[in-house]
């Protein structure tokens, strides 16, 4: 059994977009930068995101820990328009500057505990002039999205970008109820149809309700939150699978 990082190992990174392809949310984030000239993705992963802004025209800085994301990031149409920071929050170079901070794909679930994602609320406020906003979403704990992470249920099948086929699955471990703990484990797994190799990848997520994360916003000294449910800017009900913050 192996145990790769999802946002490290090259064989990994290289099914990330046919995972996570361009939809919906990638629109919500290009409307929501309308009024901006600059744009921190942080988080950004393989840059799709960053990318598609700098092409429209945007000032642009993507910044991730993950070296190998940023590798494939790089070589994107519109690449080399973006700054790109190997690191986190904290590694940020200016104060004051950005009109738009964006944090996508759930990036907020990886920040276990509530200091770690204070810290990074933190930076982000630091790098955003006055008036400037920070976006995100988070799984709405009330939608039980763990509920569906099983072999049987989560199954896809995709075609990575040099033509392999992988089919990959999530596979909740057992643990007390997410609602009690906030907290979900579990393995991603990757098999490679010409190989029958699978990859094993575990991962532990945070979910926390809106009151939560509005909180931790408000802490950080974000006065105003726009709230939405979907990306179609619907507000939050016990229906809504999504929390989509934009707070100034």
């Amino acid at each position: 059994m192996t145990s790769p990082n999802l946002y490290s190992d090259p064989r990994l990174v290289a099914l990330y977009d046919a995972l996570n392809p361009a939809g919906p949310d990638t629109a919500f984030y290009v409307a929501l930068a309308e009024s901006a000239g600059h744009v921190v993705d942080l988080g950004c992963g393989t840059g799709l995101l960053a990318c598609e802004l700098a092409e429209r025209g945007y000032r642009v800085t993507g910044i991730d820990p993950s070296r190998e994301m940023l590798r494939v990031a790089r070589g994107r149409p519109g690449g080399d328009r973006v700054t790109w920071i190997e690191g986190d929050a904290t590694a940020l170079p200016f104060v004051g500057a950005a009109d738009l901070l964006v944090m996508t794909g759930h990036v907020v679930q990886i920040f276990l505990d509530d200091a770690s994602l204070l810290a990074t609320l933190v930076a982000a406020r630091r790098a955003l002039r006055p008036g400037g906003r920070i976006a995100f979403e988070s799984r709405n704990p009330a939608a039980r999205a763990w509920e569906g992470w099983t072999a049987d249920r989560s199954l896809r099948r995709i075609r990575a970008a040099e033509g392999r086929i992988v089919e990959t699955w999530q596979q909740r471990h057992e643990a007390p109820d997410p609602l009690a703990t906030g907290r979900v484990a579990f393995t991603t797994h990757f098999r490679f149809a010409e190989s029958d190799e699978t990859l094993r990848a575990p991962s532990e997520l945070r979910f926390r309700t809106q009151d939560e994360l509005a909180r931790l916003l408000t802490r950080t000294g974000f006065a105003r939150i726009d709230w939405y449910g979907d990306w179609n800017r619907a507000p939050v009900d016990e229906t809504s699978r999504e929390l989509i913050a934009v707070a100034r």
